[in-house]
């Protein structure tokens, strides 16, 4: 059989011209158009978080009149769409959507997903819901929060509807990935590749599909319902109407619950891969870490209560509730204590990859204590709505899938491009990020305890400084990534050739060529054992 890889031929240039790149069904070029968008959304993100920081460096000296955004309104506009691209166009898809769609089939030996084409209208769906969502900044905004609360979304006259619909469409998007997944691992594993030969990259890609399967249609369900009470006037959510607006948190909080794990599963997928690598060791527990996973997404869908303390629900459910998201700690515990026991002993190298995972580490660590803290029914009362619950969320999300966003880029992208990048850049980028990072929020669990309410334009002289301390952290955060787009950009095109297997890895991409070929292996690999069976 012909090597084509040999000859230079890889999936980048197989085909050229934009056409070939907008009609394609390469899993591989999917995942590159999938990185382009969501980084162009995380840069527009990005700039609404740093308008947030700034307005709130120092309170307002004239009473209604903002530091740098005018007035409440347009804070709560840039508020919401800060947190509604940030959770619908960047963390939620990220990790699945590029690096799931780039290296899942490589990693369990297939040539591509198991429905290519519907993997290409994964991406126009998310596109045409990406765009519908933007299309209000341009009409009448929106500034309901990334929640849509009711009844305010409903009764408001900014562009509720034309924004929840996209919401729907890239919901659709994610149902699409999630099936092409499921149907991929059960059904195009190489010869030889055992569920239990898996990566652990694979298992909670696996997870995550179960739960993008499974909770997304609610989500979509519950936007149609508040979209038909907007244009129809039908009684549902909203009490003048006979609605209630309970129903509406209990529908939203079922889905947006297991999707902080569609979120943060995919990042400890790639925390496995790389404090294995790196530590030079076979994982430690690799069976507990896999089923810890399926056990997050089972667990997920019973802890939604939590969002609800404060909503007038029962002192019982409350306690349920209080205790079922208190047991989303052992799985999670399973994990961080398989991860450390790795490290134990290995001979760990501190390239930027690992620096992202041992940052991760960290601050998910923080996040998931300070998560268990406010499943504590007396404590979350206190914390509710205040800048406790920003850190908390951002320390996990940020912290967390974000960390290890970064660190599988790097980590895979020799594998992705056939280029070295510059490794102290890389270094040099997450040092601002990390301690950027940590100078922005830690400061605001303490704002949070003081009594400072979250999604306010304005606040007391009390919460002054800390919050200054925070928004200078945000510019750490800036540089950070601003370095790592530059070195990003600096190793794409004038990087060093990149060997087969920079990072002495043992999972399967790495036993073809940098960048891979069109259909992934010139010949199909048989595996006669798993990545963590031997080392």
């Amino acid at each position: 059989m012909g090597n084509t890889s040999a000859h230079g031929e890889n999936y980048l240039n197989h085909e050229k011209g934009l056409w070939s790149w907008l009609t394609t069904v390469d899993h591989k070029r999917i995942g590159l158009m999938y990185m382009i968008t969501v980084m162009t959304f995380f840069f527009i993100g990005g700039i609404m978080a740093l308008l947030l920081r700034l307005e709130l460096f120092a309170p307002n000296t004239v009473q209604g009149v903002g530091q740098v955004l005018k007035n409440g309104d347009i804070y709560n506009q840039v508020l919401t769409y800060h947190g509604a691209i940030m959770v619908f166009m960047v963390i939620v898809p990220g990790i699945p959507a590029i690096l799931g769609n780039f290296f899942l089939p490589i990693h369990l030996g297939a040539k591509d997903v198991a429905f290519p084409k519907i993997n290409l209208l994964s991406w126009y769906c998310f596109m045409a819901g990406a765009a519908l969502a933007i299309a209000t900044f341009f009409t009448h905004k929106i500034d309901t929060g990334w929640t849509f609360y009711t009844p305010y979304s409903i009764r408001t006259g900014t562009a509720t509807v034309l924004m929840v619909l996209g919401a729907f469409i890239m919901g659709m998007s994610s149902v699409l990935t999630g099936l092409n997944f499921i149907v991929t691992v059960h059904k195009l594993r190489a010869p030889g590749m055992t569920m239990h030969r898996m990566p652990l990259f694979v298992w909670a890609l696996y997870s995550t599909a179960i739960l993008q399967m499974l909770a997304t249609p609610v989500l979509a369900i519950t936007l149609l319902l508040l979209a038909a009470e907007k244009i129809f006037g039908v009684g549902i959510f909203d009490p003048a109407l006979g609605g209630d607006p309970v129903l509406f948190q209990h529908f939203f909080w079922f889905y947006s619950h297991p999707a902080v794990y569609i979120m943060i599963l995919p990042a400890m997928g790639i925390v496995s891969e790389l404090i294995s690598t790196f530590s030079r060791k076979v994982i430690f527990g690799y069976t507990a870490i896999a089923y810890s996973s399926l056990g997050i997404a089972a667990v997920s869908f019973f802890v939604w209560g939590h969002h609800m303390f404060v909503s007038g629900q029962s002192a019982t459910a409350g306690i349920i509730f209080s205790f079922i998201t208190m047991l989303v700690g052992v799985p999670t515990a399973i994990k961080m204590f398989n991860w450390v026991a790795t490290l134990y002993k290995g001979s760990i190298s501190f390239e930027s990859p690992m620096l992202y995972a041992l940052g991760f580490l960290f601050l998910f660590a923080i996040g998931g204590v300070t998560g268990i803290m406010l499943a504590v029914l007396p404590i979350d009362v206190h914390f509710h709505d205040t800048y406790f619950v920003v850190a908390h969320f951002h320390y996990v999300m940020v912290g967390g899938t974000l960390m290890a966003l970064m660190g599988g880029f790097y980590y895979w992208f020799p594998k992705m491009f056939g280029k070295m990048f510059n490794e102290s850049l890389a270094r040099l980028s997450f040092v601002f990020i990390f301690i950027g990072f940590n100078v922005t929020f830690f400061p605001q669990f303490v704002l949070g305890a003081m009594g400072m309410p979250r999604r306010y334009f304005d606040y007391i002289p009390a919460y002054e400084n800390l919050n200054k301390i925070s928004t200078v952290g945000s510019w750490l955060i800036l540089t950070g990534f601003l370095i790592g787009l530059y070195t990003i950009v600096q190793g794409i095109r004038k990087g060093e050739k990149a060997p087969m297997n920079p990072w002495g890895a043992k999972t399967l991409e790495w036993q073809t060529s940098s960048p891979p070929p069109h259909f992934n292996f010139d010949v199909e690999p048989v595996v006669t054992a798993g990545p963590y069976e031997y080392r």
